[in-house]
């Protein structure tokens, strides 16, 4: 006799785990700080973990970091994770920890509310799903939001005070110098860089050029980044390489968003002259900011270039930079409008070798393509839209309707692009260094 099997329907669901993860912060990157974080990360990890109704999701940190939603990309990666429904529980230790701002804390909460995702703070024994949980939430985040306003407040007054005694800050970051115990020490390999940066702006070379030389030389940044023109400008423009400091140049105008704010009179400024050992003397620094001066106001002559038709059309496709408009042979009669690929111009032709484009051949292929007699800078707006450059001598126009033409150029050889008054300059100078002779 066969074996009789009666499928018995199921009428309760399986238990499920809820999938945990937590949350942690530390405001700023000291050690014991760093230290406190591991110590959060391996608390969580082992609560999580040594719960059987719990599933094990992860620990997300932010280090050295305001308490601003978007500045913190373990933040937004944990947001992004409770989107993608992986996540029904969030652990933190406080308000303050998770935002302090009361409107984006709200805000998150509810989404995640709206996910079903609940937040549980421990400092404070609050729910986010609970009951009188958003009220809650907002009466203690409000009071978050007024204790950070209120510490920084008070910082603010120290560093003020320290400023009217002619202490700097204790956060300094300078090329050229170690800062410790509120004072500048000089880095000698360092030093040499600043050096050569002064001597090579006052024989002639521009921000751009030292840029690009010291690039090219492999020197590193302070901060291991990547050098720029602002950089430069700033070395050449710090008062602190000839010894002195000066005091409250900026300040911060908003204790949530950190946003920083240069000191136009807003609040006094100290200058503190001898305040350690310089690096430049006095004249050097001088002479720098003489003709800093002077180069500026040349470049803000009245015959300066202005906005041009092909502004954001022309595309580099070697490395995807614009095109910008340049003067080559600027200040001399031979000053001729050039369109140079951007990453060429201010990081170097080893970083990207595009050739330049003079304008008038720009204007003549434009002509072309556009089957005009003359070139017309208004049906050049109204019909092209784009103009790709994906190799030298080659020039991609695209337009409206999406339609493409790619078209050709070389430059015109010297004597083809030689002027009647050039060459009458050349023959001048070829009989006079005859009669000299």
């Amino acid at each position: 006799m066969g074996r009789k099997i009666t499928k018995v329907e199921q009428t309760a669901p399986l238990p499920t785990r809820q999938r945990v993860a937590a949350y942690a912060r530390v405001s700023c990157g000291k050690d014991e700080m760093l230290h406190s974080l591991a110590a959060q990360v391996s608390y969580y990890s082992n609560l999580i973990q040594g719960k059987p109704e719990w599933e094990y999701v992860g620990v997300y940190t932010d280090e050295a970091e305001t308490g601003t939603k978007d500045s913190r990309p373990e933040y937004q990666r944990l947001l992004a994770d409770c989107r993608a429904r992986r996540i029904d529980l969030i652990l933190t230790k406080s308000i303050s920890r998770f935002a302090r701002n009361t409107v984006t804390l709200l805000e998150t909460v509810r989404e995640l509310k709206n996910l079903g995702v609940g937040v549980y703070f421990e400092e404070q024994n609050l729910h986010s799903l609970s009951g009188d949980g958003e009220l809650m939430l907002t009466i203690l985040a409000s009071y978050a939001q007024e204790e950070s306003r209120s510490v920084s407040e008070n910082q603010k007054w120290r560093i003020r005070k320290d400023f009217k005694e002619g202490k700097p800050s204790n956060n300094i970051r300078i090329y050229g110098f170690d800062y410790k115990d509120f004072k500048l020490t000089i880095i000698p390999e360092e030093a040499e860089v600043v050096r050569m940066i002064f001597a090579d702006y006052l024989s002639g070379l521009g921000k751009n050029a030292i840029m690009k030389k010291l690039i090219r030389l492999g020197v590193p940044t302070k901060c291991g980044g990547r050098w720029s023109e602002s950089t430069i400008g700033s070395i050449l423009g710090n008062e602190k390489f000839i010894g002195d400091t000066c005091l409250q140049k900026g300040f911060i105008t908003d204790h949530l968003t950190k946003q920083w704010k240069s000191n136009s009179g807003e609040l006094p400024k100290y200058y503190v002259e001898g305040s350690h050992e310089a690096i430049i003397d006095r004249e050097t620094f001088e002479a720098v900011q003489i003709e800093m001066a002077r180069r500026a106001a040349k470049a803000n002559h009245p015959r300066k270039l202005t906005f041009s038709e092909f502004s954001g059309l022309i595309t580099c496709k070697k490395c995807g930079a614009k095109f910008r408009k340049k003067v080559s042979g600027v200040g001399t009669k031979y000053a001729k409008v050039v369109w140079a690929c951007a990453t060429y111009t201010y990081r170097g032709k080893h970083e990207c070798a595009a050739k330049r484009i003079p304008e008038d051949i720009l204007k003549e292929k434009c002509t072309e393509v556009l089957g005009l007699a003359v070139y017309d800078p208004d049906v050049l707006s109204g019909k092209i839209t784009a103009i790709a450059v994906p190799d030298d001598g080659v020039l991609v126009f695209t337009f409206k309707d999406g339609t493409e033409q790619t078209s050709t150029w070389e430059n015109r050889s010297r004597r083809e692009s030689w002027t009647d008054e050039m060459r009458q300059t050349a023959r001048e100078r070829a009989l006079g260094g005859t009669d000299n002779g």
